[in-house]
């Protein structure tokens, strides 16, 4: 069910990039240059949207995995964070994706 729900977002952000990059080249009045920007900015929050959702499950999973190995072995918390931090990186690359959609 969740990779379907990624795939499905992973389309729509396919599609209003590829639209926006499309209206941008064609643009010959105000009117489509507007819908362009307006597609630029709905691809960039939603790479930003899906990337910061997909962080948050991934955080939350490995969160609790780690605390249940905690309980059990208190050495391993230092091998546990890593992960998390690994896991959190995610989101910072669906940031880099917004600038750019918007920057360039």
């Amino acid at each position: 069910m969740k990779r379907k729900i990624l795939f499905v977002c992973f389309i729509l952000m396919s599609i209003a990039v590829f639209a926006q990059e499309s209206a941008a080249e064609t643009s010959a009045n105000a009117a489509e240059a507007s819908y362009a920007g307006a597609l630029k900015y709905f691809a960039a929050a939603l790479a930003v949207g899906v990337s910061c959702i997909a962080g948050g499950m991934a955080v939350g999973r490995i969160g609790s995995a780690a605390m249940g190995a905690m309980s059990e072995n208190a050495e391993l918390s230092g091998k546990a964070l890593p992960y998390a931090g690994l896991a959190e990186g995610i989101c910072l690359w669906g940031f880099l994706v917004a600038l750019l959609i918007l920057f360039l």
